[in-house]
């Protein structure tokens, strides 16, 4: 794919890797539509502010009707609410599940009829490695992920006839506000921006930011006693 001929649509681009994402596509020649429920908060030169709530379909229609010439879309928005799928709030388990899943769900199907008028193109659904392993007591945003994980390749397999690509990137911690009370090793969001963009130029399914995602992706054919050690001591 030349990004240079795209016109892009990010979710969540006022802030964090979103915004690193959207300047990357900038700069490499692309149209790009800055998604925020928040439209005043996007500070981006030459990007299209427009107000976008994933969690709500009439928002995530109205931006597809706007963002109307879109041939890429990446799936950024998020939340990260910390809570426990035993202990935490449902309000905030939803959240984390409307965000992630069905969110994510809900602009792929919005769009996608879009990308595939204008001739195909591509999807790029943020994930985490998180996604394949759950480290703590928030287990609400791990299982969300892992569903999107799901989603994904379900609509992988759906898409790829109407010449749509679906990729997911896999990124463990970035140094953003989402992370900023977590003490552990973080790469930047301007490093992994440009991986995600170097992968969907490179037409990639998936997409392995960094060596914790890499490391998780291959622990996986171990099963439980590779992922999760501790329950075995």
């Amino acid at each position: 794919m030349d990004i240079s001929k795209q016109v892009a649509m990010v979710s969540g681009s006022n802030r964090g890797l979103g915004k690193q994402l959207a300047l990357e596509l900038l700069a490499r020649g692309a149209k790009v539509y800055a998604g925020a429920r928040n439209p005043a908060s996007v500070d981006l030169p030459g990007a299209i502010p427009l107000q976008l709530d994933i969690t709500d379909p009439k928002s995530v229609m109205a931006a597809a009707e706007t963002a109307g010439d879109a041939t890429l879309l990446i799936n950024n928005a998020g939340s990260a609410t910390g809570a426990s799928l035993f202990t935490g709030e449902l309000d905030d388990i939803y959240l984390e599940f409307n965000t992630h899943v069905f969110g994510t769900i809900s602009m792929v199907r919005a769009f996608a009829p879009v990308i595939e008028k204008n001739g195909g193109g591509s999807i790029l659904n943020i994930l985490s490695a998180l996604s394949w392993v759950n480290i703590g007591d928030s287990g609400a945003y791990s299982a969300a992920k892992s569903a999107q994980w799901g989603a994904t390749n379900a609509l992988r397999l759906e898409l790829a006839p109407k010449n749509i690509k679906v990729a997911g990137l896999h990124v463990a911690f970035m140094d953003t506000d989402m992370t900023a009370s977590i003490e552990a090793p973080k790469t930047s969001p301007e490093e992994i921006a440009k991986i995600a963009i170097d992968g969907i130029e490179s037409d990639l399914y998936e997409i392995i930011a960094d060596d914790t995602s890499r490391n998780l992706q291959q622990g996986l054919a171990g099963g439980v006693p590779s992922l999760y050690p501790q329950l075995f001591q």
